[in-house]
Parts: C-alpha cells; sequence; structure tokens
C-alpha cells in the first residue's frame, strides 16, 4: 500500500490497510449505508474515496499504469512474433522491413513498374567522359586504366550498352539497369550514368525511356550483382524472379559459379550474356582467373583485403550505398561477412561460407 503524504495529518487521515478501511463503520455513517448489487453503497463510496487520494502516485495512477504496462507488454510480444515470422529469424521486428518513412514518402513508383519481374545487369568497365557519340570508339573519350587501352575494351563496352537495350526493349517486363560507381579520382560521374547517357546518345533508347536507370555504387562485380537487384527493389518495390547480366565473357564463370551463388538466386532463372575482346585472349582468361576468380573463391563476398582493398581505391570520393534502408529484406545480407575460416591464401576459406538468412526469392 502506497503511503499517504507527509503533509497530511494522521489524525486527520489515520493509516489504515484498504481491509480495515472497508470494514471500519462509525454512526455517522451507518444511516447512509445501503445494500446495492451485493455490496453497500457506503463501502463503494470508500472504495472510491481510496482511490482519489492524494499520495506520491495515486492508488487509481497505479491500477492505471499497471493496465498500461500490461497492455504494452501483450503488443511487443505480438510485434516481436509478428516480426519473427516475416523474416525467418533475420530482422528483428516487422519495422526493420520497412524504409525510413521521410525517404519512402517521396518516391512515387508507378504501377507499370510494379508489374516488371525481369533484372538486366549491365556491369560497367569505364566511364565515358564525351557528349559526341560518334566519337565513342576513340580512348581520349573514356576514363579507363592502362591495361584497358588500345581501342578493343571501348567497342566491347559499346556491345555490352547495345546488348542490354536491346534485350531491355525486347521484353516488357525487364528493366535494364547499368552498374558501376563513381570510381576513378577524375571523374564527374559514375560509370553507370556514362553508359546510361551514351546510350541514350547512340540512340539504342528513346529519350526519358522509363525502364532502363542506373546503379551508382558498384565497386566490382560482386556488387554489380548485389546492388542491381537492391536498385530493381528501389524502381519496382519488388525482388526480380530472372536475372540477365551483360559483361565480358571472360568473367562469365564468376558471376555464375561464384557470385550468383552466394546470393543463392536459382541457377535457373539466372543468364550470362558475355561479349569479349577480338583476337586471341589467352592471358586475359589467364588473369581473370589468377585476380579475379580465385580471389573470390576464398572470400565470396569481398570483404577482406585484398578484394575490400580494392573497393577503397575504387571509391575515391567515399561514397555511401542506400540500400539498407532502400531494400530492407536485404540488409543482413548487404552487411555479411565471413570471419577468417582457416584454409587457402590469407587463411580464408570463403567458398564454403555461404549466407543462410532469408532471401526474396527463396522458395520462388
Amino acid at each position: 500500500m502506497l503511503p499517504y503524504p507527509a503533509t497530511q495529518s494522521s489524525s486527520t487521515h489515520p493509516k489504515r490497510s484498504l481491509g480495515n478501511y472497508l470494514t471500519t463503520s462509525s454512526s455517522s455513517t451507518t444511516s447512509l449505508s445501503l445494500s446495492v448489487g451485493g455490496g453497500s453503497l457506503l463501502e463503494k463510496r470508500k472504495v472510491s474515496e481510496l482511490l482519489r487520494q492524494r499520495s506520491r502516485v495515486t492508488n487509481l495512477a497505479l491500477v492505471l499504469i499497471l493496465g498500461l504496462l500490461g497492455v504494452s507488454l501483450v503488443a511487443n510480444f505480438r510485434g516481436w512474433m509478428d516480426g519473427e515470422e516475416t523474416t525467418g529469424g533475420g530482422a528483428s521486428s516487422i519495422g526493420d522491413l520497412l524504409p525510413p518513412k521521410v525517404i519512402a514518402d517521396t518516391v512515387d513508383i508507378s504501377e507499370e513498374m510494379k508489374t516488371l519481374s525481369h533484372l538486366i545487369v549491365v556491369a560497367g568497365h569505364g566511364i565515358w567522359t564525351g557528349h559526341d557519340a560518334s566519337l565513342r570508339e576513340k580512348d581520349d573519350q573514356w576514363l579507363l586504366e592502362p591495361y584497358q587501352r588500345g581501342g578493343q575494351t571501348v567497342d566491347a563496352i559499346f556491345k555490352h550498352i547495345q546488348s542490354g537495350s536491346d534485350l531491355v526493349l525486347s521484353d516488357p517486363a525487364a528493366l535494364l539497369v547499368f552498374s558501376g560507381g563513381q570510381t576513378r579520382p577524375l571523374a564527374d560521374q559514375t560509370e553507370a550514368q556514362s553508359y546510361h547517357h551514351l546510350a541514350t546518345a547512340s540512340s539504342l533508347l528513346p529519350p526519358s525511356f522509363p525502364r532502363a536507370t542506373t546503379e551508382d555504387f558498384a565497386l566490382d562485380s560482386f556488387q554489380n550483382l548485389l546492388f542491381s537487384i537492391a536498385r530493381f527493389h528501389e524502381i519496382t518495390s519488388s525482388y526480380p524472379s530472372r536475372i540477365t547480366v551483360v559483361g565480358f565473357g571472360v568473367k562469365e564463370a564468376r558471376f555464375k559459379e561464384l557470385h550468383r551463388a552466394a546470393l543463392r538466386f536459382p541457377e535457373a532463372r539466372f543468364e550470362y550474356v558475355g561479349i569479349d575482346l577480338a583476337g586471341d585472349l589467352t592471358s586475359f582468361y589467364e588473369g581473370e582467373r589468377k585476380n579475379g576468380y580465385h580471389p573470390f573463391t576464398l572470400d565470396l563476398y569481398g570483404c577482406h583485403p585484398p578484394l575490400v582493398s580494392k573497393r577503397r581505391r575504387r571509391n575515391p570520393f567515399a561514397r555511401w550505398h542506400p540500400y539498407l534502408s532502400s531494400a530492407p529484406e536485404l540488409k543482413e545480407l548487404l552487411e555479411f561477412c565471413p570471419a577468417h575460416a582457416g584454409g587457402g591464401e590469407g587463411g580464408l576459406s570463403g567458398l564454403g561460407v555461404v549466407y543462410e538468412g532469408r532471401l526474396p526469392w527463396d522458395g520462388r
């Protein structure tokens, strides 16, 4: 029982228990006692009076607080259970599966975009800096690595852009995503933006074509795939049921055997369109095996050196991707990084460590 305030006199309000308060009567109140619904009117008045007594916390307030606490506990428990059921043990609550309202309110997804199901990815490998599409075959119109110069690389890149454009125009259920970040220190745009600009300038795509967009944060081939899936969600509010990637043929094994497997995307609904340079490519395939494919076998998610070191070098403007909030179903996958597990070069054994959490395409 809560005490009476210290300002009240014990002679005016003697301390007594609730039981004494209900059973004690005097000659001055006996005449008011009436039987109502099985209890006396006096008793009911006394209970009401007691609950309204001034105290540090009134008895009525205590009852209300305990009631609200009970309701809150039940609501929180139900919300936690709903979140577990929705995420399969991934996100901690249903709120984790919703993008921030302050951002979501600025996005208007059309009904046409919501019907799309096929993701077409064109992975970036350079940045076109020109304005005249007729000069696109000249190396000085591009920001390239030294080994990419000589004319053949930019010719193959343009064929990638052309192939992706042809694919999206032939499939009304497809969204074309040019993927690649602001990877060069001298760049004022991303790889993806330059590809999209060139596609439009070359009339490969109609002006303001709604089913072509850019993904502007990827720093390597794994992120080209993962981030493009997240970008698809931003545009359509769903995840693709089919994926086609367009890139160099030399990277096909890397995408199909490693990146797709790391994301556990169904092999039957994944396609790769490889377009290579002309001529003898023996040295290119050897270089890919050593510097591309093999490092990812040891580190599927690219989160340890040397792969994460390459990402840092390719991010001179310190850009941060938005997909933790815009694609919350992928949050744990986006942050997944297996610890060093022994074996292989550098103490890694990433090939056997695959993300096991729930993914949007599971069971499709």
